[in-house]
């Protein structure tokens, strides 16, 4: 059996290797799997992942009586935080990562990617007004040249960000690097990283176009 190189991971990407996100995404990634299914995999996953990604959120001590006793424990300290997917197919890991934190606010940003350019093109942008006191988890299935998710950071930035984490299920290590370069205080978390990407910005071997996937469309 002949195994592919996995490429060196940049220092600012962390890559989830749970036995059961693997699983998952070879699930994921078959050409065969359904919509419906798609659609619950990539909730799955993504709510695996937001156990490593929200590893690091404050905690306050708070005081508290169980059945038996009173006791000190510890609860998220601060403003809810705030889930941003990149429309369309960011939208597909919100529900799993609200399971696990119902009170988070979710913001959107509308891009699409110039299919010439492979530039990303904004259209919407919505998220709550005070930002810099929350901590923001930017969404998007896939991490390809890395302009859609560098572009989305830097609006939120001008809009107050301080404190944000990029989430994705498969990276390349050219989107990985133009994020790097761009955005170096921002962590990355993905499923996997990838070998590259095609001549037309496909991730390779990839999944597919991930928003396509997720709604049924072509």
């Amino acid at each position: 059996m002949v195994t592919t190189p996995t490429p060196p991971t940049p220092q600012a990407l962390t890559v989830i290797e749970h036995p059961l996100i693997q699983h998952k995404l070879s699930i994921l990634r078959d050409k065969s799997t359904p919509t419906k299914l798609f659609k619950e995999l990539v909730d799955e996953i993504a709510m695996l992942m937001a156990f490593e990604a929200t590893r690091s959120l404050p905690l306050e001590a708070v005081s508290i009586e169980t059945p038996l006793e009173p006791m000190t424990a510890h609860r998220l300290a601060g403003y809810e935080p705030v889930l941003v997917p990149i429309l369309r197919a960011g939208l597909g890991m919100v529900d799993g990562i609200r399971a696990l934190m119902p009170s988070a606010r979710v913001g959107h940003i509308g891009l699409y990617r110039d299919h010439e350019t492979l530039e990303p093109v904004e259209y919407y942008f919505k998220v709550p007004p005070d930002l810099g006191q929350r901590d923001v988890f930017v969404l998007d299935p896939m991490l390809a040249t890395g302009g859609s998710a560098v572009d989305a950071i830097t609006q939120l930035k001008k809009a107050g960000a301080r404190r944000l984490r990029f989430m994705c299920l498969v990276a390349a290590p050219e989107g990985a690097a133009r994020l790097r370069e761009a955005h170096p205080d921002v962590p990355v978390f993905a499923a996997a990283l990838d070998r590259e990407l095609s001549t037309n910005g496909y991730i390779l071997p990839g999944l597919g176009d991930a928003g396509d996937r997720l709604f049924g469309t072509k």
